[in-house]
């Protein structure tokens, strides 16, 4: 799964997720792409899943881009612990994804195709999203 290699800190804030996104939200590499909808945080293992589920869908062909890295560590208290005693202990990575961002790319197949691998990979992620193509990306 994905995580940074190494962090300045072991703990971070929460932080807020209000807002669209200002960058990484027009396609780059690819003709097909995948758009968040709405704000969350993802996780490395809801990240590695989609991969798994595109990847099997294209039958390993074409180049996917994954354009959100889990950067951000998300705590937990253990179960049936009382309130205070500081902050829990780093339990898995996150990605911050706001509305409008790009969540994957992929080139080199066909329509129908994307369009199905990623539906399939819309399923295993906690948002709502979009399929766009690089004809209807409107650039302002």
């Amino acid at each position: 799964m994905l995580q940074p290699t190494r962090t300045k800190f072991r703990k971070t804030q929460r932080g807020k997720m209000k807002g669209y996104a200002h960058k990484g939200n027009l396609l780059e590499f690819g003709e097909y792409g995948l758009l968040a909808l709405e704000p969350a945080w993802i996780t490395s293992a809801q990240i590695e899943a989609a991969r798994i589920s595109i990847t099997h869908a294209v039958k390993r062909g074409g180049k996917l881009w994954i354009r959100i890295f889990p950067d951000k560590v998300a705590t937990k208290k253990p179960a049936e612990t009382r309130m205070g005693k500081g902050k829990g202990a780093p339990d898995h990575w996150v990605a911050v994804v706001k509305p409008g961002r790009i969540l994957f790319e992929i080139g080199g197949i066909d329509f129908d195709l994307a369009k199905k691998a990623f539906r399939l990979a819309a399923s295993k992620l906690p948002i709502k999203t979009r399929f766009l193509s690089r004809e209807e990306q409107v650039v302002e």
